[in-house]
Order: C-alpha cells, then sequence, then structure tokens
C-alpha cells in the first residue's frame, strides 16, 4: 500500500491580491489624483491660499488688539494688504509684528469689505465682539470669501 499511495498535491495558493499589493494600488492612486489636482486650476488654489492665510492674520490681528488694549486695522488694495496700529492719536503702520507685517499679494487682487454698518474698514479693538463682516477677495476668473462671524471665527468659502 505503501507504493500506492499517493501524495495529494500541495494546496493551491489561494488566487486574488495582497494586502501589499492593494495598499501600493491606493497609493499610485492617490498620487495620481493628487498631480491632477494640482494641475487643475491653479490661480484657484492660489487665491484660496492666500485667503486662508488672510484668514489667519485677521485673526491674529483681532487677538494682538485685545493683547494691546488698542485697535488694528486691515488695509488692502490691488497690490498690497497691511495692518495698522492706533498710536499716538493716528494710524500707524504696525512694524514691531514680524506676523503681521505688510505683504504683497501673490497676483493683482481685489479685495471688497461687506458689513452691515455699511463701513469699509476692518477695525479690532479691545471688545470681545466685533460686528461680523464679509471680505470678497476676487483675481481673474477666481474667487474667494471670507465670513467673520464678530465673535472670532474666520471660515473661508470658494
Amino acid at each position: 500500500m505503501r507504493g500506492r499511495l499517493r501524495r495529494r498535491p500541495a494546496a493551491r495558493r489561494a488566487r486574488g491580491f495582497t494586502l501589499l499589493e492593494l495598499l501600493v494600488a491606493i497609493v499610485i492612486a492617490g498620487v495620481l489624483a493628487g498631480i491632477a489636482s494640482l494641475s487643475i486650476s491653479g490661480a484657484d488654489r492660489s487665491l484660496s491660499f492666500e485667503a486662508e492665510r488672510v484668514a489667519q492674520l485677521l485673526l491674529l490681528a483681532r487677538e494682538e488688539a485685545q493683547l494691546r488694549g488698542t485697535p488694528i486695522r486691515f488695509e488692502a488694495d490691488e497690490e498690497r494688504y497691511r495692518f495698522l496700529i492706533w498710536r499716538d492719536r493716528r494710524w500707524q503702520l504696525l512694524l514691531d509684528d514680524q506676523d503681521l507685517r505688510e505683504r504683497a499679494w501673490n497676483a493683482r487682487t481685489q479685495l471688497r469689505v461687506e458689513r452691515p454698518d455699511g463701513r469699509r474698514e476692518i477695525e479690532f479693538g479691545r471688545d470681545q465682539v466685533d460686528v461680523p463682516f464679509v471680505v470678497r477677495l476676487n483675481r481673474d476668473d477666481a474667487s474667494a470669501v471670507i465670513d467673520a462671524n464678530g465673535l472670532g471665527m474666520f471660515e473661508v468659502r470658494r
């Protein structure tokens, strides 16, 4: 009988993909999707990045005005934006804060401020509650909006 016993063939390996192969495929798909998204609407992404930065700087200016106990104002034109501080009975360029320094836009940018009281300035003071406002940024065919609720929340929308 010994001679007649046949060995069973080795169990066939299960067919399909291994976990490692699936992970590699997912990583490759993610890299390709990232490259594709970067190539689409570069100007829009640039303005969106700029709007995020301005929103963060507005939040910083609000907190700085409360800490210093003196008003800080945001001003912008198509070329640049800057922060000013109320000192010696006049608005002066804020020079002693590197984060709130004057900056140039990446490209010509139009900025419009909308407030319920009709004013066009953005000023922060000692108060914990400010007047809510909307900042609209436009550049070429791209636009972004910064919503400020008056309580220190700044949300960027495209």
